[in-house]
């Protein structure tokens, strides 16, 4: 491949989001484990929070792009916690409604607030409409890949 080549622009983004993802998650569990979770906790509770309804697992996983295996692993543990329930589908008889519970909604809110300081910081050091078009074009990526 030719070193001025435009598609190595792709594998650059690719590599700076795989880059991103794995200081996102250290960081994050760094952020968060003082109350109890872990990034793959709080990505769940948070797919649940801004979720408009309750989703069953297969809903979640496909959301965050990862196995529902994976996904079902966390969910399993976050009730056993409390932090979820499982209810009824109205739906899909087999595939249970995952619902924040209080004390899930609480450990949300407090990694929410735990993430705050830097989620401030970095609005400060990129801007807002630089993040605004970083989420269109990984919207548009997400859209794209198979």
């Amino acid at each position: 491949m030719l070193a001025d080549d435009n598609t190595t622009l792709v594998r650059q983004l690719a590599i700076a989001v795989f880059e991103a993802n794995g200081r996102l998650v250290e960081t994050g569990n760094a952020l968060v484990r003082p109350i109890g979770l872990s990034t793959a906790w709080w990505q769940v509770l948070a797919a649940l929070g801004y979720a408009p309804m309750p989703l069953p697992v297969a809903h979640i996983a496909r959301n965050m792009g990862l196995s529902r295996q994976a996904v079902q692993r966390v969910v399993d543990l976050l009730a056993k916690q409390g932090l979820v329930r499982l209810e009824p589908n109205p739906h899909h008889q087999r595939a249970k409604l995952v619902v924040l519970t209080e004390s899930g909604r609480e450990a949300l809110a407090a990694a929410e607030q735990a993430v705050a300081p830097l989620d401030r910081d970095l609005l400060a050091k990129i801007g807002a409409e630089r993040l605004s078009v970083a989420i269109a074009v990984l919207r548009e990526m997400n859209d794209a890949l198979p």
